[in-house]
């Protein structure tokens, strides 16, 4: 693994391993889902929090922070944005906040991370 991707990798992790539970595991657990949807996305800082860019340059695709104990998962303006099929409205989702996490959540993430990065 290059150095360069190696230490972002590290940034993240130690970032994510500074929030308490059950914030951390939620970030763990999404860290990985991320990196297994996308192998091609390596984090990359995003104003401070865990960001996901293909090969780990600009742009930033995917986030997730930790605010005041509210989890949120997020997708930049760079990323894949579609209103999803059958939709009544014309609004297209670039933001999630979560209270925990489960097998539900995790696919859900993969799938989220997969048609960003179209």
């Amino acid at each position: 693994m290059p150095q360069k991707k190696t230490d972002a990798t590290a940034t993240a992790l130690a970032k994510i391993a500074e929030w308490k539970d059950p914030y951390r595991e939620i970030g763990e657990r999404i860290h990985r889902v991320i990196l297994d949807a996308v192998p091609e996305l390596a984090p990359k800082m995003y104003y401070g929090a865990p960001g996901y860019a293909i090969g780990g340059q600009p742009p930033v695709l995917i986030f997730f922070r930790l605010d005041d104990d509210t989890f949120s998962l997020g997708l930049t303006e760079k990323a894949h944005h579609e209103v999803e099929e059958g939709s009544p409205h014309r609004l297209m989702q670039a933001a999630w906040v979560l209270t925990g996490i489960d097998d539900a959540t995790e696919a859900r993430i993969a799938e989220i991370v997969r048609r960003a990065v179209r």
